[in-house]
């Protein structure tokens, strides 16, 4: 019964979401880092398009991907499950050092990533809240 619990979606989803808010944060730390250093280009964290991916399936038009019930039901593509992963951006060059690292656009994402971050805690932690409330028989 705990296993079923600690393996539900919110669980899963949140624990990857926190996941890579975290490599986020170590990433534009990194950019922020190497600002002033030549030929150094930016990276960035990609994780929400393939979580949307994963969950509404390729053509993101927002119905939820179809489920195997049975060992005999015939076979459908599936996704794997979403991981973030760091992505180097070569397609730009901010400075004449070739650099490509804007440190506006690195705080503005530094601060939406942590209200990201804020944001997915705030929700696993409620989903905690109910589960022991559930647990302790709807007591609070």
């Amino acid at each position: 019964m705990l296993d079923q619990i600690m393996r539900s979606p919110t669980f899963d989803y949140a624990e990857r979401g926190l996941s890579a808010a975290n490599l986020r944060h170590e990433v534009i730390a990194d950019n922020l880092a190497n600002v002033n250093t030549p030929n150094f280009k930016r990276s960035e964290v990609v994780f929400e398009e393939l979580l949307a991916k994963e969950i509404y399936g390729d053509d993101g038009n927002g119905k939820l991907q179809m489920v195997r019930t049975h060992d005999k039901h015939l076979p459908f593509k599936k996704f794997g499950r979403a991981r973030a992963y760091v992505e180097r951006d070569d397609s730009t060059s901010m400075r004449v050092d070739n650099n490509n690292v804007d440190v506006d656009m690195e705080m503005a994402s530094l601060a939406k990533n942590q209200l990201y971050y804020n944001a997915l805690a705030r929700q696993l932690s409620g989903h905690v809240s109910r589960l022991k409330s559930v647990m302790q028989g709807g007591e609070s």
